[in-house]
């Protein structure tokens, strides 16, 4: 007898196929909603960053009142809706590599904006992230099953997830103890606990997206309590892990952040789809084994991209603006003799490239 409490199994054969099988149009139409989002994504940055250094070096008004830092802000809230939606259209294990096409967008626009150098690292990594796409895209579990309040209250209380919930929490207990208590700072463990949120956002991006999809085709799913839980985890899961971010970006330099960050947040996704999802239910163990390369494609393309970047250079303290002397007007950076109370100039090369303090975005 089947049990009323899945709603897959409340249903007969043919509307359950219904439920599972999604058109191919909806399918790629997740796939390029994601990719132009984390194209979007990608300028959004970069303009951002544009905007800081810009108003850094006039030294006038404040980088928010700066129109480009504002355009740079509005695409980054398209790209991230665009990746919200995209959750709603194809499996969590695949938009989330997908992340990887905004690695290689910021590669391109420091290349051919920036006019940085072109390394034999950023042709091989490019190269392996595309082929790792391609790959996942291919191979990645094409079936995914509609999201309705129903199916994510079975879900939620299902004994798999829950025992997955258990290690999660406890793990992320352990992690947080060692990294305030211990003041252990090391990268992997803030990193890790970006990843151990990053998949409760996850799971929750795509439940709440799910309904809200379901809801504009013509099934209400807002008036069930699963889905304002579900947006709660959502705003919680995501602020602490913008705040452990952040805290890992001034800790560490982001040719070091962004990869690993890539890395765990990709495999944390991909585990909360097949655990929550059931998105690797009954898919070949063919499709799985090349699933699972192209990933590893596309970390070690990531890998590549991001090996021995150009390290942001940070203000020197010693350093004071000959603004701030009275009796200059000048905007150089002087240094401070030591035995001296007169001040010498430095080299314009030295300060051409050189950050302000509101540089990091």
């Amino acid at each position: 007898m089947p049990n009323s409490s899945n709603p897959l199994q409340m249903t007969s054969p043919q509307a359950r196929a219904e439920i599972l099988e999604n058109p191919l149009q909806t399918y790629l139409l997740g796939i390029i909603i994601s990719i132009c989002g984390n194209v979007l994504i990608s300028i959004s940055l970069n303009i951002q960053k544009y905007a800081h250094v810009r108003q850094a070096q006039r030294g006038s008004k404040p980088y928010y009142t700066s129109v480009m830092w504002w355009s740079g802000v509005g695409l980054m809230g398209v790209g991230e809706l665009g990746n919200f939606a995209a959750y709603g259209f194809a499996p969590a294990s695949l938009i989330a590599p997908l992340g990887c096409v905004s690695v290689i967008i910021s590669a391109l626009i420091s290349v051919v904006f920036l006019k940085e150098t072109v390394r034999s690292s950023d042709i091989v990594g490019g190269t392996l992230a595309i082929t790792g796409t391609y790959v996942l895209v291919t191979f990645a579990p094409h079936n995914t099953i509609h999201i309705t309040a129903h199916l994510v209250q079975y879900y939620a209380v299902s004994w798999h997830f829950l025992l997955y919930l258990f290690i999660e929490v406890a793990l992320f207990c352990i992690l947080l103890y060692v990294y305030k208590m211990k003041s252990v700072k090391h990268i992997v463990i803030v990193m890790l606990l970006v990843a151990l949120l990053a998949s409760l956002t996850v799971i929750s991006v795509k439940g709440v997206s799910g309904m809200i999809t379901e809801s504009i085709k013509g099934q209400m799913q807002l008036i069930y309590p699963i889905f304002y839980v579900m947006l709660i985890v959502m705003i919680a899961s995501c602020g602490f892990q913008i705040k452990f971010l952040n805290q890992a970006m001034q800790m560490f330099d982001a040719t070091e952040v962004v990869p690993i960050n890539f890395v765990l947040f990709t495999a944390s996704a991909i585990i909360a789809g097949i655990v929550f999802y059931q998105e690797f239910e009954d898919l070949a163990i063919l499709n799985i084994c090349m699933f699972l390369f192209g990933c590893l494609l596309s970390f070690l393309g990531v890998f590549l991209i991001a090996r021995n970047r150009p390290k942001i250079k940070q203000q020197d303290r010693n350093f004071i603006a000959m603004d701030r002397i009275p009796g200059r007007r000048h905007t150089d950076k002087v240094q401070p003799e030591a035995t001296t109370s007169t001040y010498g100039s430095l080299a314009d090369k030295l300060m051409c490239n050189r950050a302000g303090p509101t540089d990091d975005s």
